[in-house]
């Protein structure tokens, strides 16, 4: 096989894509669309698995993994990359995953992934039943990384690998040989938007682990609480001294205020100290808590630390955090349709903006969600000019939402790659995209995967539930490879998507 595909060229690959597909996906777990499991004892019947899709989601993880694979490697077309990652700066950075569809570790949106893996297991996790496990492994493989690159007290490792340099390639993350430089921050050069969303991480992760490990909990919010201390301490954007680096990627668009308060009400949450309720009741507004925004992801967390602390208001019955019940719900009012305040598609998608709109679909069904769920525990509802909007409407707003991605779109096709009979077949993504090691075990140089690239073969490795870009504002999608705004999936697409699918499988009944 190895002599078969050893001369690189665009004719003998493409033929080696269909001995890929054999040898590269033969143990995935099936790949296609299952049927619904028909629960006889619950009254609804799901137009979806989201079981399936849950189980999807979870395994998408273990594509993006970094660094030394472990034997029970699910997704086996991917093998051990990035193992001298750190060796740049005598530090050991191996592990973490890869953002995207590239093969650069950035740290900013891999703890915003981490949080909300972590938050979907919190809210979740216990409806998650056998795919419990699978998430936590997830999120230790990405703290397990966290703590590496915190190891050093007033230093962050925030970003392996020069994107730039990356980006001039199309080659397997197993081939790399683009530098593998690594970017820090510390008191001459802060990042209080990266640290601020590392302590949320690790703080978060180690609710996670509270029971199951509580060794391994108490190491993660003790490093959370001395990384906000020097986020908070040491204040200003990454992308101003790093500009070069991190930007146009995943430059700090927002600010680094919501990264500090929302860092400060993850450790709250996990630690019950009064410091951080002092610290969140005396710079909440300085931070941005009463300023209006409504979309939510990896630069933007007004969002999600006021529905965090909503929570503790709703539930936990604090009345100093009173006023994110009123924050919570503008946000709420905002993105209902017919709200003036947000796009919908003519089909029905949440439409923020063209390049990678599905994280913020995701992102806030997630939101949505789990605010019904503090409302339905306290017995409230949202009013929104007069309008009662109550947590079943919210629940149905967010299940049409997950519902248009997993196929309900007049395009007829999931927007999870090996979920449903028609998902997207050219995403953009290296290592799907190109042979596997197993059936081209030569090593692809740099410039000679742009061939595959371009091309409109299928992708020979089924990167089974990665979620995608997704289509346009008039709901249309090319499945065009090089359109990495529609077609290239990521790590904080997911994660909040794992906590709804949880979600929606308990209330259909699917085991």
């Amino acid at each position: 096989m190895a002599s078969f595909c050893s001369s690189f060229t665009l004719g003998l690959l493409l033929s080696c894509i269909f001995t890929t597909l054999l040898l590269c996906n033969a143990t995935i777990p099936g790949h296609y669309h299952n049927p619904v499991h028909r629960h006889r004892h619950h009254p609804r019947v799901a137009s979806h698995n989201y079981k399936d899709a849950l189980t999807k989601s979870i395994l998408f993880f273990e594509g993006q993994r970094s660094g030394k694979l472990p034997p029970n490697q699910r997704l086996n077309w991917r093998r051990d990359s990035g193992l001298s990652d750190g060796s740049a700066l005598h530090v050991d950075l191996v592990g973490g995953y890869y953002d995207a569809g590239d093969n650069v570790k950035f740290g900013f949106p891999m703890a915003f992934t981490t949080t909300m893996l972590s938050w979907s297991v919190i809210e979740f996790g216990g409806l998650m039943k056998g795919e419990l496990q699978n998430a936590k492994e997830a999120i230790r493989w990405a703290t397990d990384y966290l703590l590496k690159a915190t190891a050093h007290p007033g230093t962050i490792y925030v970003q392996v690998g020069d994107a730039n340099s990356d980006h001039a390639c199309w080659e397997r993350p197993e081939d790399m040989d683009t530098p593998r430089s690594v970017y820090k921050i510390d008191a001459n050069n802060p990042g209080s938007e990266v640290a601020g969303e590392t302590a949320a991480a690790l703080a978060a992760a180690s609710l996670v682990f509270r029971r199951s490990d509580p060794v391994y909990s108490k190491l993660l919010v003790r490093r959370a609480m001395r990384v906000f201390e020097f986020a908070d301490k040491h204040r200003g954007a990454y992308s101003t001294g790093l500009k070069k680096y991190v930007c146009p990627f995943y430059c700090d668009y927002s600010g680094y205020q919501d990264e500090l308060l929302w860092g400060a009400a993850w450790l709250h949450k996990a630690t019950k100290n009064p410091t951080y309720l002092g610290y969140i009741q005396t710079n909440g507004r300085i931070l941005g808590a009463a300023q209006f925004d409504n979309t939510f992801g990896w630069d933007n967390k007004h969002v999600g630390a006021r529905i965090l602390l909503s929570k503790a208001f709703l539930v936990q019955k604090l009345p100093a955090l009173h006023e994110y019940k009123g924050h919570s719900d503008n946000f709420i009012c905002s993105i209902l349709p017919g709200s003036s305040s947000t796009r919908y598609t003519p089909g029905g998608l949440l439409f923020k903006m063209n390049d990678s709109n599905m994280q913020y679909v995701t992102s806030t069904s997630f939101m949505i969600l789990a605010y019904a769920k503090y409302l339905t525990s306290s017995h409230q509802v949202v009013n929104c000019g007069g309008t009662t909007v109550t947590p079943k409407r919210l629940k149905a707003i967010a299940k049409r939402q997950v519902d248009y991605l997993l196929g309900d779109n007049p395009m007829k096709m999931s927007y999870m790659v090996g979920y449903g009979p028609r998902y997207p077949q050219r995403i953009h993504h290296r290592g799907s995209s190109l042979p596997c090691m197993a059936s081209h075990p030569t090593k692809i140089q740099c410039s000679s995967g742009f061939s595959v690239m371009k091309s409109h073969s299928p992708n020979p490795n089924i990167l089974v539930g990665a979620v995608i870009g997704g289509p346009d504002q008039n709901d249309r999608f090319p499945d065009d490879r090089s359109d990495y705004e529609q077609s290239e999936p990521a790590t904080y697409i997911n994660a909040p998507l794992v906590g709804a699918l949880a979600y929606l499988a308990h209330s259909f009944g699917q085991p």
